[in-house]
């Protein structure tokens, strides 16, 4: 027996290597999330309602399609015959349909750095959803960052002028999603999840293009070759961060995840002043401005907490 700890190589190797991974998926998912604004206005004159719709209906058929691959249809017909993880899938579906749907609509009405906001407050909102729901006790710079992210949220309305109900909706609704994703916990893989959450908003995307068709025109398959494979792509750009996003969680600390997933909206913020030319006024910056200070806080108590975890985990000697 040494007086020094020592840790096994074989383990310590095996952490670091599911940590680099799991860092590597998780980066991938926030920085395809990032640039989609720009993927879904190239799709013009696709709207925003056939787009979801589109999104739905692909999604479903690359998640059979992921099943029929990777073997999973034991899994996810175990999953079938829980009426109360089918429940739980209904409402992540509907949940997420209306992130999905807004996220369009603000998107494609030159409403991206609002979007961007949406994700700044979203984990800041889930905090508040953990204290009032799951009944969670949160750290003083929490509540500090909370406290921030509202005024804030005040400065825009009353400075600038207009109610930011994309951003506040698009926080509520992927909030209200990744509450229910807890509750599901791991009973549901990535990929059954996503294929049920999908199967069950099949009915609203037909219905969707129903209507659009009435109203206006179905445009996927009417405007060449291109547009026709960049909407065909829809299924893939939406499967493929959120399963590098389940894969990416799994591995790392939820700490380093709430870090990681600033980078989301700070490309959304860049690719809306920056590349499309969405205007910043004063009052506006402000508002932005008291955000990141709430998230600056919010980091701050990430990175204390991660600290004294790692100060309080016992040493194992071997």
């Amino acid at each position: 027996m040494t007086s020094d700890p020592v840790v096994h190589d074989g383990r310590a190797s095996s952490a670091s290597g599911a940590s680099r991974s799991g860092i590597a998926y998780t980066v991938g998912a926030y920085l395809i999330w990032g640039v989609l604004p720009l993927y879904f206005i190239a799709l013009a004159p696709t709207g925003p309602w056939e787009v979801v719709a589109w999104r739905v209906l692909l999604s479903f058929v690359f998640c059979l399609l992921l099943l029929t691959v990777m073997r999973g249809w034991p899994a996810f017909l175990a999953i079938v015959r829980q009426p109360r993880l089918l429940g739980w899938t209904a409402l992540a579906g509907l949940l997420i349909y209306i992130n999905w749907q807004v996220f369009l609509l603000g998107t494609l009405d030159d409403k991206v750095i609002e979007t961007s906001l949406g994700y700044f407050i979203n984990p800041i909102f889930t905090v508040l959803l953990g204290v009032f729901v799951l009944r969670e006790r949160i750290r003083r710079l929490q509540w500090a960052a909370i406290g921030i992210a509202a005024v804030a949220v005040v400065v825009i309305i009353v400075a600038y002028g207009s109610f930011p109900w994309v951003a506040l909706s698009l926080t509520a609704s992927f909030g209200m999603y990744g509450l229910v994703k807890k509750k599901i916990g791991p009973a549901v893989d990535a990929v059954s999840g996503l294929t049920l959450e999908s199967f069950w908003l099949i009915p609203i995307a037909v219905v969707t293009l129903i209507v659009v068709g009435q109203t206006d025109r179905i445009t996927f398959g009417a405007e060449g070759a291109w547009h026709t494979a960049l909407v065909a792509f829809a299924g893939i750009a939406t499967a493929v961060p959120l399963l590098l996003f389940a894969a990416g969680t799994r591995r790392v600390d939820l700490s380093l995840v709430g870090m990681i997933q600033f980078i989301t909206p700070v490309m959304q913020f860049v690719v809306g002043w920056a590349l499309l030319g969405e205007p910043m006024p004063p009052e506006r910056w402000a508002g932005f401005i008291i955000v990141w200070i709430a998230i600056a806080v919010f980091i701050v108590d990430l990175v204390l907490a991660a600290r004294r975890g790692r100060r309080e985990r016992p040493i194992v000697l071997v």
